[in-house]
């Protein structure tokens, strides 16, 4: 590990250095995009190759490639015999792997999911565990010279698609999914390998390859120890995991990431940031890096690029307008400047869960002692990332960049209140929704916040073409706060926990029957639609996505009553039509019925004139001063072909309410061309 001089005399960058095999293969990618170039070029299976002979002899004969032109470049043929010749494919190093506790139907599995339909899907989701199980090939721990592959001694569970290896943050929702399929011996697979890794290193890498030594990705394994314990009571896991558990503790407090906030009254708060320890182009995307890093004058704006966006990465958050000084502006990363939300809330629950296990061995010393550091977190956050008229936490923007100081005194101006879903993740622990009064003020934030959409939850309200913002939704977000909002009690949390669950489960599943796979992520604007932005192109598989489905049926289940299945065209034009004149009537709980009709269709609105007759038989009227709501346009827009009509009459309507209405009498008069239904009025 060597120290590296930063932007400032006063700061430095810890560099764990990478190893010769990941530096050479850096090489092979910068010539594989020369000789290939950009299109679908995707830099990570570069780094992933493995080799067949040793190392000096894979270089000499790279360097005798024949090169053409002033770039040196090489021939397509060339290039493709010199990989072939010298490497095996990225990812034979991983062999596929049946689980010896995978069974087609575990007993017990899922006993809430009533819904044949959905119950069939459930197992469809719950039999991709195969597919994503791997164990390390006995090559890696033999001649780890030549892998970028590290030797994890457990099977695992990797994400799907080009992301072939273990990821941290990734197995906590993996585990959560493997708990639902009863699968707990690979559960505490997993996490002996992050134990592993922990012991080995001193903290859980971002991922099992060697050039991810030198960051790690959301602690969460604390929570996974957890979760596995309250299933299995397993106490020689516990006392496994808790050395472990108290070093990655003093990883996420050391100096490098710890930064002390003192408040109006003078009290200091300690809190943590991502802080890679890294200063050069990630090896995974190392091409693209250097393109961005083009527009910095100087090395050591580069390096202090480089430093934050491999930060950015350790935050799982790879990328999103929230690290971004200029949400315009990529280059303007600042992650190191950053305090973030999450990552706090992710090292509270570590200190409860800590406390909790350590009381488990009766160990009353460090239960006491993290218990006391729980507190003093939960008073930082609440101290430097609330806002209560906001009824959000922020993130806290360092007002001195990158922090040399001791300490920095709080500002109400630093706090960065643009919305994101991670505003609202510390609700998901009992020290904060525990507090009914603080859950329902930020549930009403959340409700008016602009997040909520038809298929879930956005990560943002800034569409930057970033993956980790609008419109995309990713499952341990949406799951975090559902089971926040779940874990308070509160009956309307709940209810607003089962809406948002019952949305992401739907959207999952149309996506699965269009294209018959589980995605990465989302696009929350409309159902089965999988997100898009960010630097690949969108993965299958999904790990997290699969997992959090199972979790989220396990909780809440399918009723046998309830349809999975979308309705549209006449019944939804139907619907659209009683829902417009409901809201202008004053009945605000329109937005209720889209999620009542889907779950049960009603012959009354099996058409529009059907809808009108029963508007007509309720005597409803509309009052002068009713609006339409930006939330039925949007469940207007995002919803079946159907509701295009009454969307389309809103947005040009000049004359309010009352053309709709006018509109409604021409379906009564029979006077729309091309929809005689008044035949159907009777339904």
């Amino acid at each position: 590990m060597t120290l590296t001089r930063g932007l400032s005399k006063k700061c430095f960058v810890t560099v764990v250095p990478t190893t010769p095999l990941v530096t050479f293969l850096e090489r092979v990618q910068e010539t594989a995009l020369d000789t290939f170039g950009e299109k679908d070029f995707d830099a990570k299976p570069y780094v992933d190759l493995s080799l067949k002979l040793n190392l000096s002899k894979t270089e000499k004969a790279f360097d005798g490639l024949p090169r053409r032109g002033e770039n040196g470049t090489v021939s397509v043929k060339d290039l493709k015999e010199f990989i072939a010749t010298y490497f095996d494919d990225a990812g034979d190093d991983l062999l596929y792997y049946d689980p010896v506790d995978f069974v087609p139907e575990p007993e017990g599995f899922l006993l809430k999911v009533k819904n044949p339909e959905v119950r069939a899907w459930a197992l469809e989701v719950h039999a991709l565990w195969k597919n994503l199980s791997r164990k390390v090939s006995d090559g890696v721990r033999e001649q780890p010279e030549l892998h970028t592959l590290l030797p994890l001694p457990e099977a695992v569970v990797v994400p799907g698609s080009r992301f072939i290896e273990v990821y941290y943050w990734d197995s906590y929702w993996v585990i959560r999914g493997l708990l639902a399929s009863k699968m707990y011996e690979t559960a505490k697979a997993m996490v002996t390998n992050l134990i592993f890794l922990v012991d080995t290193y001193g903290y859980v890498l971002n991922g099992s390859r060697a050039y991810y030594t030198n960051r790690s990705q959301p602690p969460l394994l604390s929570a996974m120890v957890y979760e596995i314990y309250n299933r299995t009571y397993d106490v020689e896991l516990v006392r496994k995991a808790l050395p472990a558990l108290l070093k990655e503790h003093a990883f996420w407090n050391s100096e490098i990431h710890k930064v002390t906030i003192q408040d109006a009254q003078g009290c200091n708060h300690n809190l943590s940031r991502y802080y890679a320890m890294w200063n050069k182009p990630r090896p995974e995307s190392s091409t693209k890096d250097k393109e961005s890093a083009s527009k910095f004058l100087s090395n050591s704006e580069k390096q202090q690029f480089y430093h934050d966006i491999a930060s950015a990465a350790e935050s799982g958050w790879d990328f999103s307008t929230r690290w971004m000084r200029n949400t315009s502006e990529f280059t303007t990363l600042s992650t190191t400047s950053i305090l973030p939300v999450d990552l706090n809330v992710y090292i509270l629950k570590m200190e409860l869960d800590i406390a909790f296990l350590a009381n488990v061995l009766g160990n009353k010393a460090t239960t006491e002692s993290f218990l006391e550091a729980a507190e003093a977190r939960k008073n930082a956050i609440n101290s430097v990332f609330w806002n209560g008229e906001m009824g959000q936490w922020f993130d806290y923007r360092l007002a001195n960049g990158t922090i040399c100081k001791e300490s920095e005194t709080w500002q109400a101006c630093n706090q960065n209140q643009n919305v994101y879903a991670s505003n609202f993740i510390p609700l998901w622990i009992d020290l904060f929704h525990s507090d009914g009064a603080l859950v329902k003020n930020v549930m009403g934030s959340f409700q008016s916040s602009g997040l909520i959409h038809v298929a879930g939850i956005a990560t943002s309200l800034i569409n930057s073409g970033q993956q980790w913002d609008f419109p995309n939704g990713w499952a341990p977000l949406q799951h975090l706060i559902v089971e926040g909002l779940l874990r308070s009690g509160l009956k309307e949390a709940r209810s607003l926990a089962e809406d948002i669950a019952v949305r992401w489960i739907k959207t999952n599943y149309v996506g699965y029957k269009k294209t018959g796979a589980m995605h990465e992520k989302y696009d929350v604007q409309k159902f089965g639609d999988f997100g898009g932005g960010g630097e690949y192109i969108p993965q299958t598989g999904f790990g997290w996505s699969n997992g959090v489905i199972l979790a989220f049926l396990e909780e809440f289940g399918w009723p046998e009553d309830r349809s999975i299945v979308l309705g549209g065209g006449k019944a939804f034009e139907g619907l659209a039509l009683f829902l417009v004149v409901s809201l202008s009537s004053g009945r605000h709980f329109a937005g209720q019925m889209i999620l009542t009709f889907q779950e049960r269709p009603c012959p009354k609105f099996a058409s529009p004139a059907g809808c009108w007759s029963f508007i007509r038989k309720h005597g409803i009227h509309p009052q002068d001063d009713s609006l339409i709501s930006f939330s039925l346009l949007q469940m207007v827009e995002n919803s079946p072909p159907g509701f295009h009509l009454v969307s389309n009459l809103i947005q040009n309507m000049e004359s309010g309410l009352e053309t709709i209405f006018s509109f409604l009498r021409k379906y009564e008069d029979g006077g729309v061309e091309g929809l005689k239904l008044l035949a159907d009025a009777g339904n």
